[in-house]
């Protein structure tokens, strides 16, 4: 974030992407999303965008990246996000990404370590899709499934961040690559004198996830997460495992993770699902305590 004026700061991110999907459409419009989402993270609105891919051209007909840009400039349309121009370079792994400059009021820009004892924390999408991702590579995941998950890699997290910018907003990240726990570890400082409660049961999942999780299906980046994350998690009930597995899932193009004031949690939520983020729940709170995540209920 650069501070422009007082009233004015610039938001500049950059993401790549891997496929996830066959279809290169589909492939661009979730890559865009998930750039997108660290503008919105930030409580900041997206003004423009570039292209940068990596493409191999001798094993691929030009038509996929074609497709690839298009499926992007269709999704930064929603966004009301302009395509100022991009790179491609020759490359043996397709790769996307954008590199999005937004704007924010420096007063209402949103960060990871604003958390205070008592905050609620609201999560916007349901988890699972990296699970889901893997069961569509290894051909065993239903239609519906599917297309839930390409459903939610392709919502804009634009609507949410508009209505929590509503609220009082105390800490705010997108989930992402380091799963629903990785990314709520980082909104702890360390050393940190607050914990975060999560209640399992209370977070949504997409379709078939839990099923697939329990019989394997399970990216490699769900288990590095875990690796790195666990131990510094106290699990406080008897939750099956599967389900403590998908709080770890990399997720592409994932939820808003927001904390709110106690008295605005269930406010937030009502005006969420109002705005058609039906899966918008209350997921945890925030404690007095040592830098510990406990899974415990609610």
């Amino acid at each position: 974030m650069v501070r422009l004026r007082d009233d004015l700061a610039l938001i500049q991110t950059l993401d790549f992407f891997t496929p996830i999907v066959d279809d290169p459409f589909v492939f661009g419009q979730i890559a865009a999303a998930n750039a997108l989402s660290d503008v919105y993270a930030m409580g900041g609105t997206p003004l423009c965008a570039m292209n940068i891919a990596g493409f191999p051209s001798k094993s691929m007909p030009i038509e996929v990246l074609r497709e690839i840009f298009r499926g992007g400039l269709e999704m930064l349309a929603q966004a009301d996000c302009v395509l100022v121009g991009g790179h491609t370079v020759e490359d043996p792994e397709l790769k996307y990404g954008l590199s999005v400059s937004g704007i924010v009021h420096p007063e209402h820009l949103w960060t990871k370590d604003g958390l205070r004892a008592g905050d609620q924390l609201l999560f916007t999408k349901a988890l699972g899709t990296g699970i889901i991702n893997t069961a569509i590579k290894a051909e065993m995941a239903s239609q519906h499934a599917i297309d839930a998950a390409i459903g939610s890699m392709t919502q804009l997290n634009r609507r949410a961040a508009e209505c929590a910018a509503r609220f009082e907003v105390h800490a705010c990240t997108d989930v992402t690559g380091f799963g629903l726990i990785g990314h709520a570890a980082e909104m702890l400082s360390c050393p940190s004198k607050l914990d975060l409660d999560f209640d399992p049961l209370r977070i949504p999942l997409l379709p078939e996830a839990l099923d697939c999780c329990a019989i394997g299906l399970r990216p490699a980046g769900l288990n590095r997460n875990r690796s790195f994350r666990e131990a510094m998690v106290d699990i406080c009930a008897d939750y099956p495992e599967a389900l403590l597995d998908l709080l770890y899932d990399p997720q592409s193009s994932g939820g808003l993770l927001i904390a709110v004031p106690e008295a605005q949690a269930a406010p937030l939520v009502e005006a969420l699902q109002s705005e058609g983020i039906a899966t918008a729940a209350l997921i945890g709170q925030v404690r007095a305590g040592s830098g510990r995540i406990r899974l415990t209920p609610l």
